[in-house]
């Protein structure tokens, strides 16, 4: 199956999503990364300027003390400083460049300021400012030598910490695009190995909507996880792969229910069709074949409505619309066993303990009943009592009949089958096997085997939520006269 068009925008948008997030990051970590270096930049800048223009008011005031001639004496511990100039202004206006670490000499007219400075009388007054001279920025302090004698004028250029701070603006733009890109390619791969698994199960989902097939999705795992990868989308296609198996199992029961149903529906019905159309002429019929025609048609409906209630029952699983709730198996038993005393008029014993299971009553006491009628129906004789025996959440049904052909002991809980030994009594062949359904979905399995002296024992078992009791020795009480038969 081609990879679905939704894959590709998905992976797209997993991309930008990715690229903008790292540029939203970046652009935060990097305006705050520029903005903290810039500032110490520029404060060591102008640290490393003041500096310079303390040491030279100090070294002045030194001189004029030691009445040393000041303007001479400019000497290179104050030249520590880079993008540093320092001029000479005398009285008169004049200027003279003393010392530049650039290879740029600036000149610029003195200010008011300035000529304050080179005319005061105090020797290491200073007068700082900023200035722009043809587009470059300045820093400049003027220091007085005193006495009217001029003063030093320190320059400091900074456009180089400016264009210093602007690459570094730039660089921190570049590496901020470039790992943006990466990001959005990473999201891109990212996204599109897993969005292209989901666009598969969107593809099959899509399939199996459009044709009906339920072919298993293939390729949903990330192989290069390896073994011990098993993320989301893996569960997600397991679970998917699950359902698409459990749905082609339904169908193929739902097939195989309806072609069943169709053979056994088959033959009621065309019984029922042949005596209706003998029914046609019952004016010919003597008294006794009418009222043998009315028997059997009254069989062949009973038949009938039995095997559709099977069937609607097995289709729909109503008894899963019950609520589980505790149940006590010997109450089930008593409610079982009465009323099929009642339609049979057969003996029927229960011997139980107080075993309680976990479950739906109608399902288990249709799962009871069924094994129960399927006695009475083939023991005709009825000589010996049919008897119900619970212990610790199994129960086994006992008669005396003819038992189980060993040939056919594995099959008689399939749907439809009919021994040998059944196949000219009534019956639709689903009775057991409602009661191997309803016994797996309470978490229990069922059995069948042959009873030492003759008949069988069916029955299942059940985990039980509380123990049981044993039950007390001798006669069952109202139950029944004696105690069930052994084997």
């Amino acid at each position: 199956m081609l990879l679905h068009p939704s894959g590709w925008r998905l992976g797209t948008r997993f991309a930008v999503m990715f690229a903008l997030v790292v540029a939203v990051t970046i652009a935060l970590v990097g305006t705050l990364a520029y903005t903290t270096a810039a500032a110490l930049i520029r404060a060591d800048v102008r640290d490393e300027f003041d500096r310079v223009v303390t040491a030279l008011s100090d070294q002045i005031v030194s001189l004029r003390e030691s009445r040393t001639g000041a303007a001479a004496s400019v000497s290179s511990p104050i030249l520590a400083g880079k993008d540093l100039q320092i001029h000479l202004l005398t009285p008169d206006g004049g200027r003279q460049v003393e010392v530049s670490a650039t290879s740029e000499v600036v000149l610029f007219a003195p200010s008011d300021e300035d000529m304050e400075m080179v005319l005061a009388d105090g020797p290491g007054e200073v007068a700082t400012r900023e200035q722009a001279v043809n587009g470059q920025a300045y820093r400049v302090a003027t220091v007085s030598l005193g006495q009217g004698a001029g003063a030093l004028q320190v320059i400091q250029q900074m456009s180089p910490t400016e264009r210093m701070l602007d690459r570094l603006a730039t660089q921190i733009l570049w590496v901020g695009l470039l790992v943006a890109l990466f990001a959005a390619c990473a999201g891109w791969l990212i996204g599109h190995r897993t969005t292209g698994r989901l666009a598969r199960l969107t593809d099959t989902a899509e399939y199996v909507s459009s044709t009906g097939r339920l072919d298993p999705l293939a390729g949903h795992r990330d192989s290069s996880a390896g073994e011990g990868g098993h993320d989301e989308v893996d569960r997600l296609g397991d679970a998917f792969n699950a359902m698409l198996a459990r749905l082609a199992r339904s169908q193929e029961e739902q097939r195989r229910l309806v072609q069943d149903a169709a053979h056994e529906l088959r033959t009621p019905l065309t019984s029922l069709y042949t005596n209706i159309q003998v029914l046609g002429r019952a004016d010919r019929l003597t008294p006794e074949a009418r009222s043998s025609l009315i028997d059997d048609l009254r069989g062949e409906t009973r038949e009938l409505t039995t095997l559709v209630n099977e069937l609607v029952g097995l289709a729909t699983g109503d008894h899963e619309d019950e609520t589980p709730s505790p149940v006590r198996l010997a109450d089930v038993a008593e409610k079982v066993a009465a009323r099929t005393r009642r339609r049979t008029g057969r003996e029927i014993v229960v011997d139980a303990d107080d075993s309680t299971v976990q479950g739906r009553p109608s399902a288990l006491e249709r799962a009871m009943a069924n094994p129960v009628e399927n006695s009475a129906k083939f023991d005709p004789d009825g000589s010996a009592p049919i008897a119900i025996r619970i212990r610790n959440g199994t129960v086994e049904v006992l008669d005396r009949g003819p038992g189980i052909d060993p040939a056919e002991t594995g099959r008689i809980f399939e749907r439809f089958y009919r021994a040998t030994s059944a196949r000219g009594l009534p019956g639709s062949g689903l009775g057991l096997s409602m009661v191997r359904e309803i016994a797996r979905a309470h978490g229990g399995d069922v059995f069948a085997r042959n009873r030492e002296g003759g008949g069988a024992a069916i029955g299942f078992t059940l985990p039980v939520i509380t123990p049981a009791a044993p039950p007390p020795p001798g006669p069952s009480g109202p139950s029944g006269p004696a105690g069930p038969p052994t084997g």
